[in-house]
């Protein structure tokens, strides 16, 4: 399946999941280490964020509420419309080709998307993503991971659109990948109850 197939399969599965979405709770731990993680940003006096995947906006909505300078990106124009019904600055693009100046914002937020990106394109989504991030930002990841690596299209018959792609790693072999783009100040995993378990990490993008 060519990135184009992949993409497209995406924008028409989650523009017919979007309503779904919006009135779904995000799980405790991830609204933990996202505060805390605004706090961070607080801290260290940065404005500008920027999220790759921004879904409805359920954490845009949380992160300008705590009076930062959002925008959004999404490759599903439905969900782009969503944020922009909230009040949120939102853009339609691929995580592979974003419509932004280097250097152009003080941190980023990306959860849950990366894994739709195959393991040949990680390492340009990553560069590229670094690219639009100000030197030394703070770049937060969260992604489902497992025990062992693999690709796969799944269907989860819900009738929402054809199947998603998903790439899922292993800690080891995730962390390997993100030490490639920075330095990786914060890792950690939890598990809901399912097979797999999420993934949390902080990488700090090159100071020169």
């Amino acid at each position: 399946m060519s990135r184009a197939d992949r993409e497209q399969d995406l924008i028409t599965y989650y523009s017919g999941e979007i309503h779904a979405r919006v009135g779904r709770d995000l799980p405790e731990p991830r609204v933990e280490r996202r505060t805390a993680y605004l706090d961070q940003l607080r801290a260290e006096g940065r404005d500008t964020v920027l999220e790759v995947g921004c879904g409805p906006g359920r954490d845009g909505e949380a992160i300008a509420a705590a009076g930062f300078t959002y925008t959004g990106v999404d490759l599903s124009p439905a969900s782009v419309e969503a944020c922009r019904a909230l009040g949120l600055h939102a853009e339609a693009a691929s995580v592979l080709d974003l419509p932004f100046g280097d250097a152009s914002f003080d941190a980023g937020w990306t959860m849950s998307t990366l894994l739709h990106v195959a393991d040949q394109d990680l390492d340009q989504a990553l560069r590229e993503i670094v690219r639009v991030l100000r030197p030394g930002a703070p770049l937060a990841i969260g992604l489902w991971g497992d025990i062992s690596s693999g690709e796969h299209v799944w269907d989860d018959g819900k009738g929402y659109g054809p199947g998603r792609f998903f790439s899922i790693r292993s800690d080891e072999d995730m962390q390997e990948v993100l030490g490639r783009h920075g330095d990786l100040e914060q890792w950690t995993t939890w598990n809901d109850g399912g097979a797999m378990h999420y993934q949390w990490a902080v990488l700090r993008v090159s100071a020169s």
